[in-house]
């Protein structure tokens, strides 16, 4: 982002910010809100109970207090960034992970519509400058009908890669030619979705692999983009250049602007709590270590896994004999208490390797140290691997994860896969670390990575894409 140029900007716009309520979703709407109000954009940012509880616990900021003031960029202000807590309409304290059946019941029966309903209707009668548009993430099923209801104009803020965008918004296609949601289904190539030469079946998304798609998640997305029909605009956190033929083929369906990276490319002097855990700082443990000899492991916040790949992944570490960090989240394994690393292996790995539950992933990857990161393949966590030039090693989880390692591996060759099926042994982890952090395959990786870094730099700059579409966004709205 250019902070000079676009700390002058003045305008009359104000937009609600209303981000999904998961680690992955308020990161980048956090971001998003921020790169607005230095340009001049009024924000209204709403936040759910149950969110600001985990922030407020885990960061010990005061509860309902707006964290977006802390933030500092010198000389440049920050803008007018409001802060709102609502409620979801559930009791603070539901399992909305461990009871997700039946959030997604009172999700999509509309009780968390009606909250927001209130909330918004609230902001719109009461705020100035006056409301003009709800900037809402892609995956609430009614976004479009709430900003109908007050007559705003609605920008669907979609945080994943295009190409996952460009496949759901296609799937009458899929289903059209067999590839989803048949008996019979296809295994040959899929080469007629619009943007897109050519994928494999088994580089979907987990949601359109899966055999049965009746159930409740699976409509909650279908839902989803049949409103996004409906939008005045999608905001993507991706960039022109790095998905050309899918985001130039969007454009001529719908508004569809490239934004991305969506990221702080200036020092603050403090940061907007986001995190929804404690986060163990690693700084002084990577201090003395040798450049580049650090494999950072992390598998996101929502991922969740078997006790045996747990078991096989701590053993494919030790064995590898590399230096680590492991983020192993709590709740990685459901309904297992948290003591599932194999006995005596914080003992075998000391001084090598550390567990911590949570830590600030941008901290360790800018960190001289690093040398790889061991990701799910997350869409944050690929632009951050990519705008701190540390390659990937890929063991995709479920959803997008999956579409986001071809892009990674086979398309723009930054990554290389953990393991070529879902079953993982500790033999194939271990030996794959080994290649993987070994000089000759990384340097391969590295100049590939700068290349595709330089790209998301171009696109922040003045001139650049992404700074253009942003641009472009906030002058649609004042007409």
């Amino acid at each position: 982002m250019n902070m000079e140029a676009n700390s002058t900007q003045n305008t009359n716009n104000h937009a609600i910010v209303c981000p999904f309520h998961r680690q992955g979703h308020i990161n980048p709407s956090t971001k998003l809100s921020l790169n607005l109000a230095l340009k001049g954009v009024t924000i209204t940012f709403l936040n759910f109970e149950h969110v600001q509880q985990e922030i407020t616990k885990a960061s010990g900021c005061q509860s309902n207090n707006n964290p977006f003031k802390a933030v500092n960029f010198g000389q440049t202000p920050v803008g007018d960034i409001r802060y709102q807590v609502v409620s979801d309409g559930l009791p603070v304290d539901f399992d909305r992970t461990g009871r997700l059946m039946e959030y997604l019941d009172w999700y999509m029966s509309g009780g968390m519509y009606d909250q927001l309903e209130k909330a918004i209707g609230k902001i719109v009668l009461e705020s100035t400058p006056k409301v003009n548009v709800l900037i809402i993430d892609t995956f609430y099923p009614w976004a479009s009908k709430l900003a109908r209801k007050f007559g705003l104009r609605c920008a669907s803020f979609w945080t994943q890669p295009a190409i996952v965008f460009n496949l759901y918004y296609h799937v009458h296609l899929l289903r059209h030619y067999r590839h989803f949601d048949c008996l019979d289904k296809r295994i040959d190539p899929i080469d007629y979705i619009p943007g897109l030469k050519s994928i494999d079946p088994k580089d979907l998304m987990s949601f359109l692999q899966d055999k049965d798609p009746s159930t409740k998640m699976h409509k909650h997305i279908f839902h989803a983009f049949h409103d996004v029909r409906s939008v005045d605009y999608v905001l993507c956190n991706s960039v022109q250049e790095l998905e050309h033929d899918t985001i130039s083929t969007l454009q001529t369906l719908i508004p569809f602007y490239p934004i991305g990276p969506i990221l702080l490319s200036g020092p603050t002097k403090t940061r907007v709590p986001t995190s929804l855990w404690a986060e163990s700082n690693c700084s002084e443990w990577l201090k003395p270590k040798s450049h580049g000899s650090v494999l950072y492991v992390s598998f996101g916040s929502l991922a969740n896994f078997s006790k045996n790949d747990v078991m096989e992944i701590a053993y494919g570490l030790m064995d590898s004999h590399v230096d680590f960090i492991w983020v192993l989240r709590p709740r990685t394994v459901l309904d297992e208490p948290n003591d599932i690393l194999p006995i005596g292996f914080e003992d075998e790995v000391r001084g090598r390797g550390i567990i911590v539950p949570w830590t600030d992933q941008v901290t360790v990857l800018s960190h001289q140290a690093t040398g790889g990161f061991l990701t799910h393949c997350g869409w944050n966590s690929v632009l951050e691997s990519i705008w701190h030039e540390v390659s990937m090693l890929c063991f995709p989880v479920f959803a997008d994860q999956i579409t986001n390692r071809k892009l990674v591996v086979d398309d723009w060759k930054i990554g290389v896969n953990l393991c070529e099926g879902r079953t993982i042994q500790r033999a194939e982890i271990s030996a794959k670390i080994k290649y993987f952090m070994s000089q000759k395959p990384r340097e391969v990786l590295k100049e590939n990575i700068r290349e595709t870094r330089n790209l998301l730099q171009s696109a922040l700059k003045a001139d650049g894409s992404s700074e253009k579409y942003v641009n472009k966004f906030i002058e649609e709205l004042a007409k």
